[in-house]
């Protein structure tokens, strides 16, 4: 018996909100398969479990938020007919029923993306007429319900903390269009006090804003404050240094161009996945620059698991994981980047992917930015930034000539390595893109 544990999905992670369990007591679980949705201050993420077995128990219902090491469930791994042949075991104790496992509901083939969907309308699935295959609800069923149902966007939770504390979590909603309300801003709502409408009949001035008045945070602003809270953490403890270098990427350019040449849209690889690449490759060869600082020592990682920094649409970033990037063929490296920022942007990224980035890089070339200075996102130790690919004049050989200029940063940790390594690093980086074809 194994318990499964709220996992920490960032350093910036303290706890987590259970959106929803995909699985049920009894059910086998395989390595690798996801089986709850969790709500970080980020993103709602899909967590996998780490081990084969059988689900004994849910320790955590639904709208719970838990510190992060919580036990959300028990797993035994025995096999899941192993029960049969020996005593009976007792009936695991009763969980909160799952919002879709209602009469007519399809909760064993109903897909993750469409189950939180529906928690984030407020949709109960066992309502939903499904027009998917054997009547499975979709994206569209849900969307259906919910202009039909007309309910405000608010978490399970939140809509039960919300009665308990005699908060209005419909007035909280309707002042934040298209957001949802989670349990922390309706206990804030109802830490201000209530509030006493003035008399309709006589108008009164816009009242200037009362200092220290306590407002719900949009989830935007929650993110902000993590990104904030972590980022003034890694430059409190972390003794930063910086480098940067100026590439020629007419190599790389001219190369990626040959290789895209008669290949349609969806096939091409663009610059940004050749210059992860290179970067995954140097850091190979400087491994001091690639893993985690923890306890007072450094932990070196043996594979290279390359943060992706991803601005969300919303506003805030994350910086999801390509795992073994190093690894990977071009084509490869180019459809893990598509499927990451379409998981960022989407609320779908997986544990796996934000737990273990062992480097970050964050490329701000299409921002229009020429130069960028990292923060070291903790514990690692290391972040690599390209800014925009510019036209420079640029000499080869005694010839002068125009060519497309980055400029790669080296954001480091002075605790692990220093300037002569860090110079080590980006000598590997603008020599891997001095021979692409060997990428």
């Amino acid at each position: 018996m194994a318990d499964y544990l709220m996992p920490s999905l960032g350093a910036d992670m303290d706890e987590g909100t259970l959106v929803e369990w995909l699985v049920q007591p009894g059910d086998a679980v395989h390595r690798g398969q996801v089986v709850a949705v969790v709500d970080t201050a980020k993103s709602a993420i899909e967590v996998e479990v780490f081990e084969d077995g059988v689900i004994a128990e849910l320790l955590v219902p639904v709208g719970s938020t838990v510190p992060v090491g919580t036990p959300l469930a028990r797993i035994d791994a025995a096999e899941p007919g192993a029960a049969e042949s020996g005593s009976p075991k007792a009936a695991p104790p009763a969980v909160a029923p799952r919002p879709d496992t209602a009469p007519g509901a399809h909760p064993g083939s109903v897909s993750p993306v469409v189950r939180h969907h529906a928690h984030e309308l407020g949709v109960d699935l066992g309502t939903v007429r499904g027009t998917g295959r054997d009547g499975t609800p979709t994206r569209a069923d849900v969307d259906v319900a919910a202009r039909a149902q007309e309910r405000p966007r608010v978490s399970p939770y939140a809509r039960r903390r919300a009665y308990e504390l005699g908060v209005d979590a419909s007035a909280l909603a309707a002042a934040v269009p298209g957001a949802v309300v989670h349990a922390a801003q309706v206990e804030t709502e109802a830490a201000a006090g209530p509030v006493v409408p003035a008399a309709p009949a006589v108008p009164q001035p816009p009242a200037a804003p009362v200092s220290g008045a306590s407002s719900a945070p949009t989830p935007a602003e929650a993110m902000r404050a993590a990104i904030g809270q972590l980022m003034a953490r890694s430059k409190r403890e972390i003794p930063h240094y910086y480098l940067q270098a100026s590439i020629d990427l007419a190599p790389a350019l001219g190369w990626l161009a040959e290789r895209n040449s008669g290949r349609p849209p969806s096939e091409r690889v663009i610059p940004a996945a050749v210059l992860l690449k290179a970067a995954a490759r140097a850091v190979r060869e400087v491994p001091d620059l690639n893993g985690f600082y923890v306890d007072g020592r450094f932990d070196r990682s043996e594979h290279v698991h390359l943060g992706v920094a991803v601005a969300l649409r919303g506003g805030g970033l994350v910086a999801p994981a390509i795992h073994d990037a190093d690894t990977l063929e071009l084509e490869e490296l180019m459809a893990a980047l598509k499927d990451l920022v379409a998981r960022a942007r989407s609320g779908r990224l997986r544990g796996s992917q934000m737990s273990d980035p062992t480097i970050t890089v964050t490329n701000l070339g299409e921002q229009g930015a020429e130069l960028v200075h990292g923060v070291i996102y903790p514990p690692q130790v290391a972040l690599v930034g390209f800014g925009r690919i510019v036209e420079r004049p640029w000499a080869v050989d005694g010839m002068l000539g125009v060519h497309p200029v980055t400029i790669a940063t080296l954001a480091a940790d002075h605790r692990v390595t220093d300037g002569r390594m860090g110079s080590r690093y980006l000598a590997a980086l603008e020599s891997w893109l001095s021979r692409p074809e060997e990428l």
